[in-house]
């Protein structure tokens, strides 16, 4: 488990909601739902799980999280992400199925179906319905109290549903559009939330039942209730009207400002994007400048319809847009915006819980290397690395780290200009000799420790320029490696002894960053005047190669290698004149020979 994991952990918000776990490359691998995001994501990471877990668990390398209002809401938005990113360790909800539908028809004698599929075929739709089996006993109850057809028989041929009281439209005399207009009106509002007169009409029939000593008719009743509730759950994962529309909330406090923003495509939340940033004007017009770039300057397609908490300014975005934007005051769209605020807050205060704890880490690392070292808390550590390959294009890098962190506008490049040959020591008396040099005529800052990659050798060559040079008395330690190039042990003084620093250590790892990091930079430096001088010691020289055609070989052969290896022709058809591309040929050929 990765620091990143391990802070994240620590916030959590004890609230129900979606997570989304993701590999190394940032791709998610696993989408679950929890009615406590804090205990079911930190389950992952403490205690005893399965193989397939552990599997799951060895590649997670970050996770996010959506917070909802409830755990069924949850669950349809946990259906809609898997859908989407089709994780590979997620083995339900995976296939081509959705949650099912209460649909009533169109046609002369309408009937009442479960469907997963909704069209446009001028059927009324009601649901999703999460839970399928509640889904089908609320349609037997509506089967019973509303009997609409089941059947494809004639009039005047009854069917098997007709003798039980649910079928009318096989009867001699069937229903006429009124009829059935008043029957759809009934359903309809029972699927809308008018469902409580029957509901209290089979709480009335079970109470009577139980006082009978019916029990078995009483438990019949009550699963009847228990289905109903299970249905009429109000769900604000999806819309029924599925329009593509875009909702954004924000929270704000301490400079900072968090937009949520909610992706409702075909009617489904399937996506939403976090946006965290410090802001400097008023919170309103930060927030509709920022949807302003959203759409114009970012590129995002704008949905049919756009929805903003109240006190936005709606006829400024409608103008600049040219959509339908719009506050939501009541029903579903007002839940889903407010939600959007729920996940901008927490997200918002989860930023300053990490910063916190971060600060608090860092600076705590730093003061227990102070007391470790036996010096102040060293807040300014300048640290040195050299890099070369047998001497070629020697360099020197020193990075910067204040309070733990690193300080990137204070790095520094070295080009070693008086040592000849692999000589690590003397390159690091001239990079230490020119940097405090320049320290002490510009009266720069000093720093409170001094780090050199290396052991004792270094660690003397930088102590003798510093004590009998330039006469500073600045803290130095040296930094040993293993055989696997990674931190080994932190040196400190003359002659030089290991500081007792525990692996598991915050000092460690701040020991660790500071070394690594260092190296990075002179790699990386080292690498650029290496891939510099390779290319101009070769092709500059040639008459007749120019920038432009230096590029364009380069390009094409990708090494001056393989343009040794390349036939005078395959250089005239880059468009290289023949006398300049046996010129090119004859003096890499010759410097090969050399």
């Amino acid at each position: 488990m990765n620091q990143t994991i391990k802070e994240k952990l620590a916030v959590l918000p004890a609230e129900p909601g979606c997570y989304l776990m993701k590999d190394k490359h940032g791709t998610v691998i696993y989408v679950g739902k929890s009615k406590l995001l804090r205990n079911r994501v930190r389950s992952y990471f403490t205690g005893a799980n399965d193989r397939k877990t552990q599997r799951l668990v060895q590649e997670i390398e970050n996770f996010e999280y959506v917070v909802t209002s409830s755990e069924m809401e949850a669950l349809i938005l946990e259906m809609n992400l898997i859908k989407k990113y089709d994780p590979k360790y997620n083995v339900m909800l995976k296939d081509d199925k959705s949650y099912p539908y209460i649909k009533i028809t169109a046609e002369r004698h309408p009937r009442l179906l479960i469907t997963r599929k909704v069209k446009k075929d001028k059927g009324r739709y009601f649901g999703p319905y999460p839970n399928v089996i509640a889904a089908r006993e609320t349609k037997k109850l509506l089967d019973r109290l509303y009997p609409l057809r089941k059947c494809k028989n004639p009039p005047g041929r009854p069917c098997l549903y007709y003798h039980m009281g649910q079928c009318l439209a096989c009867s001699e005399t069937p229903p006429g559009r009124e009829d059935y207009r008043l029957i759809v009106q009934n359903i309809t509002s029972f699927l809308q939330g008018g469902y409580k007169e029957i509901k209290q009409d089979l709480s009335s029939k079970m109470q009577e039942a139980s006082e009978q000593l019916n029990f078995e008719r009483a438990m019949e009743l009550r699963d009847q209730i228990q289905h109903i509730e299970a249905v009429m759950e109000k769900q604000k994962m999806t819309i029924n009207d599925r329009m593509d529309r875009d909702i954004f909330n924000y929270s704000y406090d301490k400079g900072w400002m968090c937009i949520q923003t909610f992706f409702v495509r075909q009617g489904k939340l399937i996506e939403r994007d976090v946006s965290v940033f410090p802001f400097f004007d008023e919170p309103q017009e930060t927030f509709i400048s920022f949807i302003g770039r959203f759409y114009l300057h970012q590129h995002h397609p704008k949905p049919k319809e756009i929805l903003l908490p109240i006190g936005s300014d709606v006829e400024m975005l409608k103008g600049l847009l040219e959509v339908n934007v719009h506050t939501p005051y009541r029903g579903r769209k007002k839940e889903l915006v407010e939600l959007a605020g729920k996940n901008a807050k927490i997200a918002l205060e989860e930023k300053f819980s990490l910063i916190e704890r971060d600060e608090e880490r860092t600076i705590l690392a730093v003061e227990r290397l102070g007391e470790l070292l036996n010096i102040e808390m060293p807040h300014r550590i300048e640290a040195f690395d050299n890099s070369n390959i047998q001497g070629t294009d020697p360099v020197s890098a020193m990075v910067v780290f204040e309070d733990g962190k690193p300080s990137k506008k204070e790095y520094r490049k070295y080009k070693i200009k008086h040592v000849e040959g692999p000589d690590d020591y003397e390159t690091m008396r001239e990079v230490v000799r020119r940097r405090y040099t320049r320290v002490l005529k510009e009266n720069l800052p000093l720093p409170d420790l001094i780090m050199v990659d290396g052991g004792k050798g270094q660690m003397g060559a930088a102590l003798d320029v510093l004590e009998n040079e330039l006469g500073l008395d600045i803290p130095l330690c040296g930094l040993a490696k293993d055989d696997k190039h990674k931190t080994s042990e932190l040196l400190y003084g003359f002659p030089p002894e290991v500081v007792p620093l525990s692996r598991q250590s915050q000092e460690f790892y701040l020991v660790q960053r500071i070394q690594d990091e260092v190296h990075r930079f002179a790699i990386s430096f080292h690498r650029q005047l290496r891939g510099k001088s390779a290319f101009q010691s070769e092709l500059d020289k040639i008459p007749g190669v120019g920038e432009k055609r230096r590029r364009l070989l380069l390009t094409h052969f990708k090494s001056v290698t393989e343009i040794k290896k390349a036939k005078l022709a395959d250089l005239t058809k880059l468009g290289v004149p023949r006398n300049t591309a046996e010129d090119i040929l004859a003096h890499l050929n010759s410097k090969e020979e050399e």
